[in-house]
């Protein structure tokens, strides 16, 4: 049995890290569900950009788009509800028999946005309306400021995916503000189920480490703070506050381990899936990854629920001068950069090409 179907039978959900048009204009999304085990997939503003930037696919969307008035921003997301409702309709017989706990696409608010909560609400608010699915997540940081947006939209009923987490800190305030979000629902009488997941990222850890640390210690660190954040997890989610949620009916959020496709050439390219293999939890991983592990036959031990050694390694980093806190905080400011620089980056793509189709689509004078 391929080591895909084996993680959805030990109740790990396998989530795609990519969309594109091409993967849903040549059936490889729907080759991925039925024989990879795939149950939902996820999308950046970097996804995005090498999508549309490196090939043609999306050129006469974009003529179409241009003729109806669009452009930048609103052009991008024109096409972006486009793929992301056409994969969301793809997985909703996914999301029907589960009863929308599995079978969902993702789609992120402008980074833009990353530090200005009214409007990442006003945005998220909007995004949803225009997709009309219920199993789409919005996406929205869970930076400092990110956290009262996420409050309101999950109050708002709108399913969020929180994104750029890197530590358990920075997950429990992630789902403290989920949490107060449903409380102030059972509060106002409304109904306390709203869908969400906390996307913890794990890779990027020890690709900032990997020249910091003796070779012991290599790509360790990554799976330490996962198995950290999963003891927290799962603590709070049996405790009596979560318990009195669900039964007023409402359901928990689950943890999405993001950045799972190995860094290091020198390991192996599964790394990051056989060491987070878990139930009740998501893991999203590139196309590379989910071939390399449909490969295998075998996962190995599931994540411990205590934590494992994950305090042991941790101070073993400390030793060596990796102050976590700091790194953790770095590393978030980062992937917010990041994703400035890719949607700066696509909405140029976008611009670029659109002024080149224009231009050929333009009849040149006869001489």
């Amino acid at each position: 049995m391929k080591a895909t179907q084996l993680l959805h039978d030990v109740g790990q959900s396998l989530w795609l890290d990519n969309i594109t048009r091409y993967l849903l204009d040549n059936g490889r999304l729907n080759q991925y569900i039925d024989e990879l085990s795939i149950t939902g997939l996820t999308s950046n503003p970097t996804i995005f950009d090498h999508a549309i930037k490196n090939s043609a696919t999306y050129d006469s969307a974009i003529v179409q788009k241009r003729e109806q008035g669009f452009s930048g921003e609103a052009l991008f997301f024109d096409l972006a509800i486009e793929d992301l409702t056409r994969a969301a309709d793809l997985f909703r017989p996914i999301y029907e028999k589960t009863n929308g706990v599995d079978g969902w696409v993702s789609l992120e608010v402008s980074p833009l946005l990353a530090f200005d909560a009214a409007s990442t609400l006003s945005a998220a608010k909007e995004l949803f309306g225009r997709a009309h699915r219920p199993n789409l997540f919005i996406k929205i940081p869970g930076t400092m400021q990110g956290l009262p947006a996420i409050e309101e939209a999950i109050f708002a009923g709108i399913p969020i995916n929180v994104t750029l987490l890197f530590s358990r800190e920075q997950y429990l305030a992630a789902a403290e503000a989920f949490l107060r979000g449903i409380e102030r629902r059972v509060a106002a009488g409304l109904n306390p189920r709203v869908d969400s997941v906390a996307s913890v990222f794990v890779s990027r850890w020890d690709a900032a480490v990997a020249s910091k640390v003796p070779d012991a210690l290599r790509n360790q660190l990554g799976v330490a703070i996962a198995k950290r954040t999963y003891k927290a997890a799962s603590a709070l989610l049996s405790s009596s506050r979560w318990q009195r949620i669900y039964n007023l009916g409402g359901r928990p959020q689950r943890l999405l381990w993001a950045s799972t496709g190995t860094k290091d050439p020198k390991a192996s390219e599964i790394l990051y899936v056989k060491a987070l293999a878990a139930p009740f939890t998501v893991n999203t991983m590139p196309e590379g990854t989910l071939k390399a592990l449909a490969t295998h036959s075998d996962l190995g031990e599931l994540l411990p629920t205590d934590g494992g050694d994950s305090e042991e390694v941790l101070a073993e980093f400390a030793k060596a001068g990796v102050d976590i806190d700091a790194l953790a905080a770095q590393l978030q400011t980062e992937g917010a950069e990041s994703f400035v620089k890719s949607w700066n980056d696509l909405m140029g793509v976008i611009s670029s090409k659109a002024a080149s189709l224009d231009k050929s689509a333009t009849p040149q004078p006869v001489s």
